[in-house]
C-alpha cells in the first residue's frame, strides 16, 4: 500500500497493471470524460450479478479515496482467499477511480509534501459549487456537467445495492454520512479509527443538523429537512448520493481526515461557549473582509484566464459574512448544544474558509501564473501581504485546533475497513429494488 497520494496518472497506470494481470476478473473501461476531455475510467473487479458501487476523487482536493480504490480492488482480486469470499461472492466491485480529474491536476503540486498548511494550501485547488460533480444541476431541467452525468449513467447501469463516495477532509476526524439506515456501521467505523489513532468526528460542519444513530455515523436529510447553514446551498437529497436511491442502495459517504484534530470528538460540555463563538464569528468577518479587499485591490489587473481560481474565492467570500452572522453568540439559540466538538467543528470550518480562499487569490498572483498583468506595483504589494497573511493564518489554524498528520497509509487502511464493513452490513440488510429509472 503506497505511503503517499498517488496522481492521476499513477491511478491509471496502476490500474492498468491490474488489469493486464488478471484480466479474467479486473476489467478497466472509460465511462466518460472531463469538461477538459480526461478520461473519467472504472475499475471492476469480480463477475457476480450484484454490485458494488466506489467512487473516489469526487473532491478535487481529496485524493485519499484513489488510493482507497486501488488497495480494495487489489484486495478483491485475490478471489482464492477464503477471507475474501464473503465480498466477492456473487458480487462485482466497480471503482470510479477520479471522478474530477481536471480539478485533481491542479492540486498535484501539493501531493508529494512537505505535508505541512502552508504548502497544501498555497497550492490548494477545488472549484466553486456548481462545479462539484457530485452534485446535480441547481436549476432545473439544466444538463449535468460531463463527470456527474458519467457518474449517473453507471448508478442506473450498476443498481447497485451499495454506493461508497471516498472523501478526505483536510482537517477534523473521520464519520460517515449515509443515505439510509444500516446498523453496526458506527461500532465498525469507531473500532478502525481507534485502532489507526484517527478521531471520530462528533459534530462535523457537514452534518451539523443531521440525526446520528451512532458516534460518527449520521443520516442525511430530506428535503424538507434541514440540510446546512442558512448561509450554504442545501441540496443533499439531489446529489448524486440520492439518485440511486430507487433501486433500493446504500449510499455511504466516508470521510478520513488528512490531518485529525482530537477535540472533534470530545463531547464534554464546553466551558464557555459564548465566548468561543465569538472569537470565532469575530475572526471570520475580519479575516474574510481582508480579503475582500485585496481581492478588489488586484481585480483590475486580472485576466480572463483568472476565472477557474477566482470563482471559489468569490463563492467562500460570499458566504463568510452570513455564517460569522449565524455563529454570533446572539444565534446560539438556532444551532444545537455545543459541546467541544461542536464549538471545534465550526473553528475549523471558519480558519479553513480563511486559508483556503488566501491560497487561492495566492495562486493568481503568483509570479509565473497567467492570471494577472505583468510589473503592476499592486500586484507586488498584495502578493506580499497575502503571503504573510497565508503564513500567519496556516501557523493559527495548526495550533488553535491542535492539529497533528495522520500518515497516508493509515488515511487509507481505514477508508478499506470501512467500506469493506459498509459491504458486509448493506448485503446483510438490503433489498435491491428492481424500478425503472
Amino acid at each position: 500500500m503506497p505511503g503517499r497520494y498517488l496522481t492521476v496518472d499513477e491511478l491509471t497506470s496502476r490500474a492498468e497493471r491490474l488489469a493486464a494481470m488478471q484480466p479474467d476478473r479486473v476489467v478497466l473501461r472509460r465511462i466518460g470524460a472531463s469538461r477538459a476531455g480526461e478520461p473519467i475510467r472504472s475499475l471492476s473487479v469480480g463477475r457476480g450479478s450484484r454490485h458494488v458501487l466506489v467512487v473516489a476523487g469526487p473532491h478535487a482536493n481529496e485524493p485519499v479515496g484513489g488510493v482507497t480504490a486501488l488497495r480494495l480492488a487489489r484486495y478483491l482480486a485475490r478471489a482464492g482467499r477464503p477471507d475474501r469470499f464473503r465480498y466477492t461472492a456473487d458480487t462485482t466491485w466497480h471503482f470510479l477511480l477520479c471522478l474530477d480529474p481536471d480539478g485533481a491536476r491542479r492540486n498535484e503540486r501539493w501531493l508529494r509534501g512537505p505535508m505541512t498548511f502552508v504548502h497544501h494550501y498555497r497550492h490548494f485547488y477545488r472549484p466553486g459549487f456548481a462545479g462539484q460533480p457530485e452534485w446535480l444541476p441547481a436549476e432545473s431541467g439544466a444538463a449535468p456537467m460531463p463527470e456527474t452525468r458519467a457518474l449517473l449513467e453507471l448508478q442506473d447501469e450498476l443498481r447497485p445495492f451499495l454506493q461508497c463516495s471516498l472523501h478526505g477532509v483536510d482537517v477534523g476526524g473521520s464519520f460517515v454520512q449515509l443515505t439510509r439506515g444500516l446498523p453496526g456501521m458506527a461500532d465498525k467505523l469507531v473500532r478502525s479509527a481507534g485502532d489507526l489513532r484517527i478521531p471520530v468526528e462528533l459534530g462535523p460542519y457537514d452534518a451539523f443538523f443531521w440525526p446520528s444513530p451512532g458516534p460518527g455515523v449520521y443520516d442525511m436529510p430530506q428535503p424538507e429537512e434541514t440540510d446546512q447553514f442558512d448561509s450554504l446551498p442545501a441540496s443533499t437529497a439531489a446529489s448524486t448520493w440520492f439518485h440511486p436511491h430507487r433501486y433500493g442502495t446504500f449510499t455511504a459517504v466516508v470521510e478520513a481526515p488528512m490531518w485529525g484534530a482530537d477535540e472533534v470528538g470530545d463531547t464534554a460540555a464546553h466551558p464557555d461557549p459564548g465566548a468561543a463563538l465569538e472569537t470565532i464569528s469575530r475572526t471570520l468577518r475580519k479575516d474574510a473582509l481582508l480579503l475582500t479587499e485585496l481581492v478588489e485591490r488586484i481585480r483590475p489587473a486580472l485576466l480572463d484566464t483568472a476565472t477557474p481560481l477566482l470563482a471559489p474565492v468569490e463563492e467562500y467570500l460570499a458566504v463568510c459574512p452570513g455564517l460569522a452572522e449565524e455563529w454570533a453568540p446572539g444565534t446560539a439559540g438556532a444551532l444545537p448544544p455545543l459541546n467541544r466538538a461542536r464549538v471545534m467543528s465550526l473553528r475549523i470550518a471558519a480558519r479553513r474558509l480563511v486559508v483556503r480562499t488566501a491560497g487561492l487569490l495566492s495562486q493568481l498572483l503568483a509570479q509565473d501564473a497567467p492570471y494577472v498583468r505583468r510589473d503592476l506595483a499592486r500586484v507586488d504589494a498584495v502578493r506580499n501581504t497575502l503571503d504573510r497573511f497565508l503564513a500567519e493564518r496556516c501557523d493559527a489554524f495548526e495550533a488553535d485546533c491542535r492539529v497533528r498528520w495522520i500518515p497516508v497509509h493509515d488515511q487509507v487502511e481505514h477508508q478499506f475497513r470501512v467500506v469493506l464493513a459498509a459491504a458486509e452490513l448493506a448485503g446483510r440488510f438490503s433489498e435491491t429494488k428492481v424500478v425503472r429509472a
